[in-house]
């Protein structure tokens, strides 16, 4: 065995593999770049190499640095995790020629298996059933345009090099073939430096399970069985699973024995995967579409289901030694399934379309989750920077049980306890498709998710959310108050009575000057003491109490003001559309305030309150329970900085902020008002601009691509008109929601008369009246 391994990665497989080092008494060496000074694995590891500024390219995909890191620290071993240089045969050689053993099969495997075409020549020769489609290498545009004709569509069009469903297309219709062709050679330039494509036959509703394989150099070959992995979005898998329900012993047998010839057919050592494209209804009829010559993300649902460390594995076949065990020793025991918690906005869009975006921020509150047969592979710490230089998977929770529907009810309720406060992630995405009728009964395929993605977002923010987030900022308003405080901070003098009136709710000792404790010293001049007309209680001489109005935002809907009147340990609180409402004033006279819950006033008021704990419901990083219309509500929350909080429940996390509509249009730019301005869907770069100013345009054309963490994003008109604006260039880095651009849209030709022989009516009339309507 080696005293000593680089893990040329970052993140959770980082962290995954030092935990294994650190088991078999193995020294850890990380290597990180600028962005990730500060991260997990360069804290658990041993030793940890800086290797370069924050572009992969030049640290994590810089074979130079990467054996510069390893010749520095004395390392006598390299584990590639997954990603990055992980499947790169020149990398493996380098570092042979480094005197490095490279943790992983042979260059020739790697090579060979890493070119799907190549591969799938290879392993047909072997007996290997294989999906119809192109034959040969370095196919032009116009031979991948024809071979994908020929096979009929629909059809996949695939990068040669990598995996990771980058660069993957499927395209249904010839008249969207070339510019699908050009899409998916930038990606997997971007993503593999190689942009060689093939094309394939797509079979609807197929299922994608895969094989996972030890080999050593001693001749011995075993499969572990396989996964399910097709749920799947943009076809990236999301969900894994082992065993597939859908297998039965003779196909898993077959399965298994045909990915085992493949892994023989190439000479190969240590882990890798088989995978086969699998119609759902005649499980027999299974495909090869590939092998990955490294080891996989779902690995840990095999590793729990057979009770072998696959890293363990590697490392030992790396260091020459043979496989303690054969075929016949493999026992499947339970059922296992993986989520992959990623950092990832999902929006609704044209058509039923679920865009999953990037996401990015500071971790702020990270609760992860545990309990019996849960397992969490994370590279998070709280304050943990996250950028779109990098893939978005920030963790995987997995469970296991006796048996699948106790295995999808433990990961359920693992991610209902998945708070990752700061960042946008898919926890509660994922936790409704384990629910999906579907997924339940095992019946799932790898167009699932596309399908129903959009009956599994939340179609709009709780009232709850918007009630606990208005009574954090009522508690911050009062004297000495903040999201750090008790949620019963400045609620007490003067209640709804008024400063210390002797009559009404402030006549008791929440309403009495000085019930408080104390404010700061400032607030009133004596310490213990809180100047009452500084409560923000409403209190007006003689009259009701006021409302206190507060405007709360979160991003993707429509902002909503609250208002709230007394003390947060017995408020009132009032939800109204913002158009309806002042930023100063409650509703106005004739104004139907929003709907309230069952027991709601008539005017739509509602009773609720923050529930003292014993920290403080709102001190960061507790829970934080609001009484809400009779029903308590259980959050995490975490302050953001800048005046607003981060609320997660059940997975679902809200970023609400204190709504200023003046300082929104300022920030969005002068387009942000325009019928036809274009925002950046997620924080990225400018890849490609295909328009303009002055261009006209129709409606679906694509004017730009926004490119974040290896992801393609296509900015298109939304109607026919002529582009007004476009303030970006190809390169330029932009922030989430900055307008892009403006089409101005066509305006209507104007008839001589109307039906009814009066007047034309003016085109810019029509165009000023539409423009009212609500998009």
């Amino acid at each position: 065995m080696f005293e000593s391994v680089l893990v040329a990665n970052r993140g959770e497989i980082a962290v995954r593999v030092i935990r294994t080092l650190r088991r078999l008494g193995v020294r850890s060496v990380a290597v990180f770049s600028d962005a990730d000074a500060g991260a997990r694995h360069v804290r658990e590891a041993d030793t940890a190499v800086r290797i370069g500024p924050t572009a992969a390219a030049e640290s994590y995909l810089s074979v130079e640095r990467l054996l510069g890191a390893a010749a520095r620290s004395g390392a006598q071993a390299v584990h590639p995790g997954y990603g990055f240089l992980a499947e790169n045969a020149a990398f493996a050689r380098a570092c042979e020629e480094a005197g490095l053993v490279f943790i992983g099969p042979p260059p020739g495997a790697i090579e060979l298996m890493g070119d799907k075409i190549r591969a799938k020549e290879t392993v047909r020769a072997a007996g290997v059933p294989v999906v119809p489609g192109s034959s040969g290498s370095g196919l032009t545009g116009a031979e991948l345009a024809a071979a994908a004709r020929e096979i009929g569509m629909p059809v996949l069009l695939k990068p040669s090099a990598g995996g990771g469903g980058k660069g993957m297309r499927l395209v249904r219709s010839e008249e969207v073939l070339a510019e699908e062709i050009a899409a998916a050679r930038r990606e997997a330039r971007g993503s593999f430096g190689d942009d060689t494509l093939l094309v394939e036959r797509w079979i609807d509703r197929p299922r994608h399970i895969e094989i996972q394989l030890l080999a050593d150099g001693h001749g011995n070959v075993v499969h572990l069985g396989e996964r399910e992995c097709s749920l799947q979005r943009r076809h990236q898998k999301i969900v894994e699973e082992a065993p597939s329900p859908l297998l039965d012993e003779a196909t898993r047998a077959a399965m298994g024995e045909a990915a085992v010839q493949a892994a023989r057919s190439c000479g190969y050592r240590g882990a890798g995967t088989v995978e086969f494209i699998v119609p759902g209804n005649d499980p027999s009829a299974y495909y090869f579409m590939e092998m990955n010559t490294r080891l996989q993300v779902e690995h840990p649902v095999t590793e729990l289901v057979t009770g072998l460390d696959l890293v363990e594995w590697q490392l030992r076949a790396a260091a020459g030694e043979p496989l303690g065990f054969g075929q016949q020793d493999i026992r499947l025991t339970g059922h296992a399934v993986e989520a992959r918690l990623c950092a990832e906005t999902a929006r609704a869009a044209d058509g039923g379309r679920v865009d999953f975006l990037p996401s990015a921020g500071t971790v702020r509150l990270l609760r992860e989750p545990a309990g019996e047969g849960v397992r969490v592979d994370s590279g998070l710490s709280p304050g943990t920077e996250v950028g779109t230089a990098y893939d978005p998977m920030l963790a995987k929770v997995i469970a296991h049980g006796p048996d699948r529907a106790t295995a999808l009810r433990r990961l359920r309720a693992a991610l209902a306890g998945t708070d990752v406060l700061g960042v946008d992630t898919n926890a509660g995405f994922l936790r409704r498709l384990l629910a999906h009728p579907e997924v339940v009964s095992g019946e799932m395929d790898t167009g699932l998710v596309d399908r129903d993605a959009a009956s599994l977002l939340r179609p709009s923010v709780p009232a709850e959310v918007y009630a606990a987030a208005a009574l954090l900022r009522h508690a911050a308003l009062a004297p000495g108050g903040s999201t750090g405080g008790s949620a019963d901070a400045g609620c007490a003098p003067g209640g709804a009575g008024g400063p210390g009136a002797p009559g009404g709710a402030a006549g008791d000792a929440a309403g009495a000057p000085g019930a408080a404790a104390g404010g700061p010293e400032g607030s009133g001049g004596r310490p213990g003491w809180t100047d009452p007309f500084s409560v923000p209680s409403g209190w007006r001489l003689g009259g009701t109490p006021a409302w206190t109005p507060h405007p709360v935002g979160i991003p993707g809907h429509e902002p909503v003001t609250v208002h709230v009147r007394g003390p947060l340990h017995a408020a009132e609180i009032r939800m109204v559309e913002p158009a309806a409402t002042p930023a100063a004033t409650p509703a106005p006279a004739g104004t139907a305030p929003a709907a309230g819950p069952e027991g709601a006033g008539p005017d739509g008021a509602v009773r609720a309150r923050l529930v003292p704990g014993s920290d403080g419901p709102a001190a960061p990083g507790t829970r934080l329970l609001l009484e809400y219309a009779d029903v308590t509500h259980v959050f995490h929350h975490a302050p953001d900085g800048a005046g607003g909080h981060w609320l997660g429940r059940d997975g679902d996390a809200w970023h609400a902020t204190a709504h200023d509509p003046v300082a929104a249009a300022l920030r969005g730019g002068a387009g942000a008002g325009q019928a036809g301005a274009l925002t950046a869907p997620m924080p990225g770069t400018v890849t490609v601009v295909k328009a303009a100013v002055g261009d006209a345009v129709t409606a679906g054309q694509s004017l730009l691509v926004v490119e974040a963490m290896k992801m393609e994003h296509v900015i298109a008109a939304p109607h026919d008109g002529t582009v007004t604006e476009l303030d970006v260039t190809a390169g330029s880095t932009v922030a989430m929601d900055q307008v892009l651009a403006v089409v101005a849209p066509h305006e209507p030709a104007a008839t001589a008369a109307t039906a009814d022989g009066g007047p034309a009516v003016p085109a810019a009339a029509i165009t000023e009246e539409a423009s009212d309507v609500p998009s």
